[in-house]
C-alpha cells in the first residue's frame, strides 16, 4: 500500500483532535456536580438481567484481544492462547435468552462508540449519551453492556489486524481500515497497549464490584441500613468513570485506524489512558473496602441468625443427638479417630452419649493422658459407654499456618477418640455458642450431651476427675448424689492416683502426704518426721506430692528425694498434675452446688489444700484415718515435729495423729497470710472468697503469669 502526504494527513489530524479532547475532558470535575447528571440519567424499569456470564463472555474476548494480555500479540507475534474449553460456546446457552433481547442494544453503543470515538467527539458528552441510552436498566447493567460494545469493538478490530496475513477476507477489510501497518508498529505502540491493558483490567474489576453490590442477599442488608447506602452512594460516579473509562478505550481503539510506518506514538495517549486507570483503580479500592464492610455486615447478621438458631436448637426436644452433633461441627459431617487417623461419618454417634471436650491448642498433655486413661475404661463393659469428640476452639489471632497445623496434628494424634477434621472451618456462630453459653475461656470444659443431644452439664470435666467414670451419665443430679455419700477422707484426696498410699493405710500406717518446693525445708521435714515416728513408735509412710505448675522445679525434688531416700515420691509428673487437678475440680463442683468454706467441710479443706500451695513454703497432711486428719503449713508442721517432746504424753494417751493435730493448732497463728492462686472457673472469676481458716473474706488480686511449668 502507497504512503503519500494526502493519504496520512487526515489520520494525524485526527489523532490530534481525540488527544486534544482528551486533555480537555479528563482535567479534574466536580464529582457532586457530575453526580446530579448522571442521576438524572438513571430511570430503571425494574428489569433484572443476569450480567454475569455476559461478563465472562467480554472477558474472554478482551483476554485474547488487546496485545500483551495472556500471550497474545507479544512482539508483534501470535502467540498460544489456552483453547482447552471454547468459554463463549459453552455458556452460550444459558443466556441466550438475555443476549438475544440485549443484541440489538449491544450493537447500537458499539456503533455509537466507533462513530463517536472517531470523530473527536467530547468524552463526557458521549458517556452521557451512553447513559441517556442505558437509563431503563440498573447500576451493574448500564456498565455490563457499554463494556459488551466495547469487547465487541476490540474483539473485531484484533480479529482483522491479527488475520489479515492468513485470511484473504481480513487482509481486504485490514487494506480498507488501513490496519496492516499497526502489526508493524506493534513495539512503538507497546506504552499505549500496556496502558490499554491496565485501563481495561481497573474497568473489569469496578464492574465486578458493582456486581457484588447488587448480589448482596437484601434480607441481611438493606439499602438504607449505613453500610449499604454509603456503598451504593458511590455506585453512580463508579459507573459513569467506568463507562468514561470505556469510552477512552475506544477511542484510543480507534486511533489506531490509518496509521502508517511513519506514525510517532505519543507519550500523551498512554498517560491518559495510565492516568484513567490510576482514577478507576483508586475507585475499586475504595469499592472493594466497602464491599467488605457490607460482607462483614452480612457475616455478623448470618452468624447471629445461626447464633440464635443453635440457642433454640438446644433448647427443643430433639428424637436424637444428630441435630445437635451436626450442628456443632458444621460444615463437617465427618470425624478423625486421632490415633488411628481412621475417618468416621457422624452418623455413628447417633443416640449414643456424647461429651464435647472443648479447648484451644494448649491443651496440656497431661489432660490428654489422663482422659485417654479414663475413656479407654469406658470401653470395658462393666464401665460407662459414652463417646468423646475433640473440639477445639480457635481465636482469630491464632491463623491456620505451619506451625499451628503442625501443633493440631499432634495433639490429635495422641486422643483415641474423635476428632474435627479442621478447627479453622469452624462456624463462627458455634464459637459464639460456646462462649458465651458454655462459658468457655481458655480452660478446657467437657459439654456432656445425652442421647437426645440435650446438655446435662456444661461441665462434666469435675466429675470424671473426681469420680471417673462412676459420674456417668455425668448430670447435675449424679454429681449431687455423689457429693452426698462422700466424706473427707485420703481415698477423696487420692484415689487411684497411687496404691501405694492405701495399701500403707490397710497394713494399718500412717500416712503422710507433703509438697512444696523449698528443698532445705524438705529435708528438715522429712529426717524430722522419721525420727519422730521412730519416737513415737509408729510407722510412718512419707509421700511427696509436689506442687501444682512447676513441673521442673518438682522434677528437680523428686531427683534428690530419690537420691537422698528422704520419702517416697511420685515419679510420674503426670501424677502429680492430676493431684492438684482434682483438688481444683473439688472447689470448682462445690461452688456449682452452691457449697461454701462456712456450711461445707470438705470445701473447706479443699480450699485450705489450694491456699498452702499457692503460698512459697511446704505443707503437710498426716491421715490416721477418717476422724484423724492433721495438716498445717511448713513451718507450723516442722516446729510441731521438732516440739515432740512437749507433747508426746498426748501422743500416747490420745494417739499420734489426734495429738500431733491439737498441737498444730496451738501453734496456729491468729495472724497468717494465705494465698489462694486459681485458674478462671470456665471464663470467670469468683467474686467472693473467704479465708479457710478464719473465715474471713480474702483480698482480690490479679495476676498474670506465663511459662507455669518452670
Amino acid at each position: 500500500m502507497a504512503s503519500s502526504n494526502g493519504n496520512t494527513q487526515p489520520a494525524l489530524k485526527m489523532q490530534q483532535l481525540i488527544k486534544s479532547d482528551r486533555r480537555r475532558t479528563f482535567s479534574s470535575s466536580d464529582d457532586g456536580a457530575m453526580m446530579k447528571q448522571i442521576q438524572a440519567t438513571h430511570s430503571p424499569d425494574g428489569r433484572e438481567v443476569d450480567v454475569k456470564p455476559i461478563l465472562n463472555i467480554i472477558e474472554d474476548i478482551l483476554r485474547r484481544a488487546i496485545p500483551t494480555i495472556d500471550g497474545v500479540l507479544i512482539n508483534g507475534k501470535q502467540e498460544q492462547v489456552d483453547t482447552a474449553e471454547d468459554k463463549s460456546t459453552s455458556q452460550l446457552a444459558d443466556f441466550l435468552g438475555v443476549l438475544e433481547a440485549l443484541a440489538y442494544l449491544i450493537h447500537k453503543i458499539s456503533c455509537e462508540l466507533s462513530c463517536k470515538c472517531s470523530g473527536g467527539s467530547d468524552a463526557h458528552a458521549t458517556t452521557m449519551a451512553l447513559f441517556n441510552t442505558l437509563s431503563s436498566f440498573s447500576w451493574d447493567t448500564k456498565v455490563v453492556i457499554a463494556l459488551a460494545a466495547l469487547a465487541v469493538n476490540c474483539g473485531e478490530f484484533w480479529l482483522v489486524a491479527q488475520l489479515w496475513t492468513t485470511n484473504p477476507l481480513a487482509k481486504s477489510v485490514a487494506f480498507l481500515k488501513q490496519l496492516p501497518d499497526i502489526l508493524q508498529n506493534v513495539n512503538s505502540l507497546k506504552p499505549q497497549f500496556d496502558a490499554l491493558k491496565k485501563l481495561v483490567k481497573a474497568i473489569i474489576d469496578v464492574t465486578k464490584c458493582i456486581i457484588e453490590f447488587k448480589e448482596l442477599p437484601s434480607q441481611y442488608i438493606s439499602y438504607d441500613t449505613p453500610p449499604m447506602s454509603t456503598a451504593t452512594a458511590h455506585i453512580p460516579i463508579a459507573a459513569y468513570w467506568t463507562v468514561r473509562s470505556i469510552v477512552a478505550c475506544a477511542s484510543q481503539i480507534a486511533s489506531f485506524i490509518g496509521l502508517r510506518h511513519e506514525y510517532t506514538a505519543s507519550a500523551t495517549e498512554a498517560w491518559e489512558l495510565s492516568s484513567l486507570a490510576h482514577k478507576v483503580s483508586n475507585i475499586h479500592e475504595h469499592l472493594k473496602n466497602q464491599l467488605a464492610v457490607c460482607n462483614q455486615h452480612i457475616d455478623e447478621k448470618i452468624h447471629l441468625e445461626r447464633y440464635h438458631n443453635l440457642v433454640r436448637l438446644f433448647e427443643t426436644l430433639q428424637i436424637d443427638n444428630m441435630k445437635t452433633l451436626k450442628a456443632v461441627i458444621y460444615p463437617m459431617e465427618e470425624l478423625q479417630i486421632g490415633t488411628t487417623k481412621a475417618k468416621a461419618s457422624i452418623e455413628v454417634l447417633k443416640r449414643k452419649h456424647v461429651l464435647l471436650l472443648i479447648s484451644d491448642l494448649d491443651i496440656s498433655e497431661d489432660e490428654i493422658l489422663i482422659l485417654s486413661h479414663m475413656t479407654q475404661k469406658s470401653r470395658r463393659p462393666a464401665e460407662a459407654q459414652y463417646e468423646v469428640i475433640w473440639l477445639p476452639i480457635l481465636d482469630r489471632m491464632t491463623v491456620s499456618n505451619e506451625k499451628n497445623t503442625a501443633k493440631f496434628k499432634h495433639l490429635q494424634s495422641m486422643m483415641p477418640w474423635y476428632t474435627v477434621l479442621d478447627p479453622w472451618i469452624i462456624e463462627p456462630a458455634v464459637i459464639k455458642y460456646i462462649k458465651e453459653v458454655w462459658h468457655f475461656a481458655k480452660i478446657s470444659i467437657l459439654v456432656s450431651l445425652d442421647q437426645q443431644g440435650r446438655v446435662v452439664s456444661q461441665n462434666a470435666l469435675h466429675m470424671l476427675w473426681i469420680w471417673e467414670n462412676s459420674a456417668f451419665p455425668f448430670n447435675s443430679e449424679k454429681e449431687e448424689a455423689l457429693w452426698k455419700s462422700e466424706t473427707w477422707r485420703i481415698e477423696l484426696l487420692v484415689d487411684t492416683i497411687d496404691p501405694e498410699v492405701f495399701n500403707s493405710i490397710a497394713n494399718g500406717r500412717i500416712v503422710c502426704l507433703y509438697g512444696g518446693e523449698d528443698i532445705e525445708w524438705i529435708r528438715k521435714f522429712t529426717s524430722t518426721a522419721q525420727a519422730v515416728a521412730k519416737a513415737a513408735k509408729v510407722t510412718l509412710e512419707i509421700f511427696y506430692v509436689g506442687k501444682n505448675n512447676a513441673k521442673e522445679r518438682v522434677s528437680k525434688n523428686n531427683e534428690i528425694i530419690r537420691k537422698e531416700l528422704l520419702s517416697r515420691h511420685w515419679p510420674q509428673l503426670t501424677s502429680i498434675w492430676f493431684f492438684w487437678k482434682r483438688l481444683e475440680s473439688m472447689l470448682y463442683s462445690k461452688l456449682q452446688h452452691g457449697s461454701s468454706v462456712e456450711n461445707d467441710h470438705i470445701m473447706r479443706e479443699v480450699m485450705t489444700m489450694l491456699s498452702f500451695d499457692g503460698g512459697d513454703q511446704g505443707w503437710a497432711l498426716v491421715y490416721g484415718g477418717p476422724a484423724e486428719i492433721a495438716r498445717a503449713k511448713g513451718d507450723i508442721a516442722l516446729t510441731c515435729l521438732q516440739q515432740f517432746e512437749q507433747w508426746k504424753d498426748d501422743a500416747e494417751s490420745n494417739g499420734f495423729v489426734p495429738a500431733l493435730k491439737n498441737r498444730m493448732k496451738l501453734l496456729h497463728l491468729p495472724h497468717h497470710c494465705n494465698r489462694l492462686i486459681l485458674p478462671g472457673v470456665n471464663g470467670g472469676i469468683l467474686e467472693t472468697v473467704v479465708c479457710a481458716e478464719c473465715g474471713r473474706p480474702m483480698e482480690k488480686y490479679f495476676m498474670y503469669r506465663c511459662c507455669v511449668e518452670d
